[in-house]
């Protein structure tokens, strides 16, 4: 791949922010079924979250081999938005998948009693 310049470079990165916030978004339907019991529609959630974390990672990995560490990609405002978009949405996914975790955990114990 070459290096993205203008409108390329634009696209590649609104699409990283736009998988990531779907990410974040997925977990949160996640964590909002989880409250209510809804185990399958978690785990799709669940599913979904993943997958467009993997999208953007995956655009982001790309970038990261572009610049070559040589700063070859432009850094700029929206860059560091697109940043901050996808670490915190990995941030949310692995707290919402803790949160889910003892929501299923204390089902659970009421379901003993």
């Amino acid at each position: 791949m070459s290096v993205l310049t203008g409108s390329d470079l634009e696209s590649t990165v609104m699409e990283l922010i736009i998988n990531a916030g779907e990410s974040k978004s997925q977990a949160m339907e996640a964590l909002r079924a989880a409250k209510s019991k809804n185990w399958d529609e978690v785990d799709e959630h669940l599913t979904l979250s993943a997958a467009a974390s993997k999208r953007a990672h995956d655009v982001q990995t790309s970038l990261i081999g572009l610049d070559e560490g040589e700063g070859k990609v432009p850094v700029n405002l929206i860059m560091v938005h697109a940043q901050d978009h996808i670490m915190t949405a990995m941030l949310a996914k692995e707290m919402i998948a803790e949160m889910i975790d003892l929501h299923r955990k204390i089902d659970q114990l009421s379901d003993q009693k």
